[in-house]
């Protein structure tokens, strides 16, 4: 296949955005790449290209597709690999099911709760047993045969892309007294497997490419400082 003409329109800060980043890595894919401010309305120019202004957008070969997790999914189906293998084979298929409801279960049971956790004034002690519950109840099981990444992978997956980016922000804003320590420590005690799993994820180069943690933790105060402003 030829080289795709790729362009990322992105934000560094953003969750959804580095799911880009992540796939986009993983594919081994060349991309030219257009930061979006946040801070600021979108430009005329921007809204064009995603009338509802989020990132990641991306243009493929002029055409445009948005929203993060349908711009991993039509990468990765664009360009066929172990990273979300085709659904053709019935074992691939089995794969690509277990790895979709593994994002699944992250999407409608857990980031709300992560969300919750991170981005609120203050946090109380039921939001971090809640947050705790949902991951020992849906993740962890899921992740029973990771080594070290889903489903006995040796490299990343489909599953880290989508998952990865509020992973590596709840670890990192721990360390900055931004979510409590005691979220993490019950983590390793009630969910090794997604304990151990998540030290791979979060160490790894292509969740890592470009995240700044001195910009997370940054605008993250502001975020918190805010939100405190408005109660």
């Amino acid at each position: 296949m030829a080289q795709a003409d790729i362009i990322l329109y992105t934000n560094h800060r953003c969750p959804f955005a580095h799911r880009a980043h992540i796939t986009l890595a993983e594919l081994g894919l060349s991309y030219k790449e257009e930061i979006i401010d946040l801070d600021t309305p979108r430009t005329p120019e921007y809204l064009k290209v995603n009338p509802r202004g989020l990132v990641p957008s991306i243009s493929y070969n002029g055409e445009i597709i948005t929203e993060s997790a349908i711009v991993a999914q039509f990468l990765a189906d664009t360009h066929p690999s172990d990273f979300l293998p085709k659904s053709s084979d019935p074992k691939d298929a089995l794969t690509r099911a277990r790895i979709n409801f593994f994002t699944d279960a992250w999407s409608t049971k857990v980031q709300s709760h992560i969300f919750k956790l991170t981005y609120s004034a203050s946090v109380s002690e039921e939001v971090v047993k809640d947050a705790t519950a949902s991951i020992v109840k849906e993740i962890e099981p899921l992740l029973s045969n990771a080594a070290p990444f889903f489903n006995g992978s040796d490299k990343p997956t489909f599953a880290e892309a989508i998952v990865a980016p509020f992973v590596i922000r709840f670890f990192t804003l721990s360390k900055h007294g931004l979510v409590p320590t005691s979220f993490v420590e019950a983590l390793e005690k009630e969910a090794p497997n997604f304990y151990k799993w998540a030290q791979a994820v979060i160490k790894h180069p292509s969740v890592l490419s470009i995240y700044n943690e001195d910009v997370i933790v940054d605008g993250t105060k502001k975020r918190i400082e805010k939100l405190k402003a408005q109660a």
